[in-house]
């Protein structure tokens, strides 16, 4: 499953960066194939509520519209500094939590321990960190937001990334509550060693 889960990322992850990168038509495009992916998981997996499977799809199309809307005025720079932060609590929970295990964090999601919750937060800090101080300059919608409520910037930068990888963590024990809840592993099939869109983007979205 693991070396599955980074052949695919190998592919993926271009592909995305292609189209978050271009914009426009192309970045629509490519929110809109998502969308309709990630519905159509969602609606095949909640079987027996009419009213959730609503709330769920209005959910996505607030999520998608929101990413778009975001890339759009904050900009290239500041996306891709929430989409790797993203990307990266996912990556330390699964390294870190495979490596170390230890006790269980919550019955929602047997395979989610307390190590790799930390690694989650170790990764994203570092990726965060990496990226505003090697590969762009400091984010300055992030900053005039902040600047008045933390005087510190690397502090105010701190808080954010731990605030996005915290609420990337809470996206994906939500799905996976609903998982376990549907009684199913994976909300999809569609990406090999990865299961499901919706498993891989739930802490995005």
């Amino acid at each position: 499953e693991f070396e599955k889960r980074i052949l695919s990322s190998l592919i993926i992850i271009p592909v995305a960066l292609f189209f978050l990168i271009e914009g426009s038509v192309f970045f629509i495009f490519f929110l809109s194939i998502l969308f309709l992916a990630t519905s159509y998981e969602w609606i095949k997996m909640i079987k027996k509520n009419d009213l959730l499977r609503i709330l769920g799809i209005i959910f996505l199309i607030f999520s998608f519209y929101s990413a778009h809307e975001l890339r759009r005025y904050a900009g290239l720079e500041f996306f891709l500094l929430i989409t790797l932060i993203c990307i990266s609590t996912d990556l330390g929970g699964y390294i870190i939590g495979k490596t170390f295990k230890g006790p269980k964090l919550t019955r929602i999601s047997p395979n989610k321990t307390y190590s790799g919750t930390v690694g989650s937060f170790i990764f994203s800090v570092i990726t965060g960190l990496i990226y505003i101080n090697y590969m762009t300059g400091p984010v300055d919608v992030f900053y005039l937001q902040l600047k008045e409520l933390i005087n510190d910037y690397e502090l105010a930068l701190l808080l954010f990334i731990l605030c996005v990888s915290l609420i990337s963590q809470i996206g994906d024990l939500i799905v996976s509550y609903f998982k376990r809840l549907a009684k199913v592993k994976d909300t999809g099939k569609i990406l090999p060693g990865h299961g499901g869109l919706l498993d891989r983007i739930d802490g995005l979205i």
